[in-house]
């Protein structure tokens, strides 16, 4: 392992185009290389990195960065991406740099499998948490799915786009879709406040009182507030006219909340809009789906699973994204990793791999491989 790249500022930081399917954000806007390149730092963007929210590369380079093809963007001892590097980058990844993206290792081991190889030190957006448990750089596409969740429910439970032929606010004298929400952090909280906006009835459930009680002073519209269990999930799930599954454990795999035998039970065209994909689903009959082609039916029920909902808005979703990574890309790249460590502690569980070990206990797990404690891997 590199201790350059650990302790020594980073002068370089690469900003790749984005090439899993249909994602189109891109990890840095000219506002952001202006920011980096007055802090003396050179940024690096790939041809067409900003194509899909319409960003030209003349504007990067105005700002500031140069714009190179795929190897020079990659070469950069800092590379900043939006998600986890597909099977087409693992050839690309060096032990002598630091990548900073959405990883998700627990759903994508072929990618934890490739880091750990190239011995690179890998920090994933959201494993980075505050000492109040809060995920600062996930939280923005967690607000951005969990409204996706319910407006892309809404369409689906309509007749054309394979739905029961339901309007989720139902009107005057026909009752509303009755939606179940599995998680009350931020991707369910703002699911089902945006399907009570819509004027669904919506059951919003979590195993914690605390975080319930907490949302109750918020709560508007349609909307009660349950604390789960596998009896009440038994009881509930057939009733359904859209289930969202919001359920997070950062860094790990999240848990099966809906067996298949529950999925069976539910109405004919009825929707699941799984959320919780990228970390391998909540539903047991989830399959990872994309843009192109949302949902698959299974059980005679609509699956909705992209794994990167968020890119369907990729304007919106790059803007809230680099309004909080770039504090983060300043700091590492202006005073090292270590040195970042020592301003934003949190960085410590954003890290996944160093030098060929798992740092991040969830992950670990969820590869099946014992970690070793960030800070041993630093040393």
């Amino acid at each position: 392992m590199s201790s350059s790249v650990l302790s020594a500022p980073i002068s370089s930081i690469g900003i790749p185009k984005e090439i899993k399917s249909d994602e189109l954000r891109v990890a840095i806007t000219p506002d952001g290389v202006k920011e980096l390149v007055n802090q003396g730092l050179e940024v690096r963007v790939q041809s067409e990195a900003g194509q899909g929210v319409g960003i030209a590369d003349n504007s990067f380079a105005e700002a500031g960065a140069t714009i190179v093809d795929r190897n020079g963007a990659w070469s950069a001892h800092l590379v900043v991406k939006v998600k986890e590097p597909q099977e087409e980058e693992y050839k690309l990844l060096r032990e002598d740099m630091v990548l900073l993206t959405y990883l998700h290792l627990a759903a994508y081991p072929k990618v934890g499998e490739a880091l750990l190889k190239a011995g690179t030190t890998s920090i994933g957006y959201e494993t980075v948490q505050m000492e109040d448990g809060t995920l600062p750089l996930l939280a923005p596409m967690s607000e951005i799915a969990g409204r996706l969740a319910a407006q892309v429910g809404a369409h689906l439970l309509e007749k054309p786009h394979g739905g029961r032929g339901i309007l989720i606010g139902g009107c005057t004298g026909v009752r509303p879709a009755r939606v179940i929400v599995l998680g009350a952090g931020t991707v369910g909280w703002n699911a089902a406040r945006l399907a009570a906006a819509m004027d669904a009835e919506v059951m919003l459930l979590d195993r914690s009182p605390e975080r319930l009680r907490k949302l109750e002073a918020h709560r508007r519209g349609r909307l009660e507030s349950i604390v789960s269990s596998r009896g009440l999930l038994e009881r509930l799930i057939p009733s359904a006219d859209l289930v969202i599954g919001a359920v997070l454990n950062p860094g790990g795999r999240a848990p099966t909340l809906v067996d298949e035998s529950m999925v069976s039970q539910m109405k004919l065209n009825s929707v699941i809009v799984d959320v919780s994909i990228d970390q391998g689903g909540c539903i047991a009959t989830s399959l990872e789906t994309t843009h192109t082609k949302p949902t698959i039916n299974i059980k005679g029920i609509q699956h909705y699973a992209v794994s990167n909902m968020p890119g369907a808005v990729p304007f919106t979703s790059t803007e809230a994204l680099v309004s909080v990574t770039l504090p983060y890309i300043l700091g590492i790249a202006g005073r090292g990793l270590e040195g970042a460590l020592t301003e934003r502690p949190e960085i410590v569980s954003g890290l996944n791999t160093i030098g060929g070990s798992v740092c991040h206990p969830g992950v670990a797990k969820a590869l099946g491989i014992q970690p070793r404690h960030p800070m041993a891997c630093l040393n």
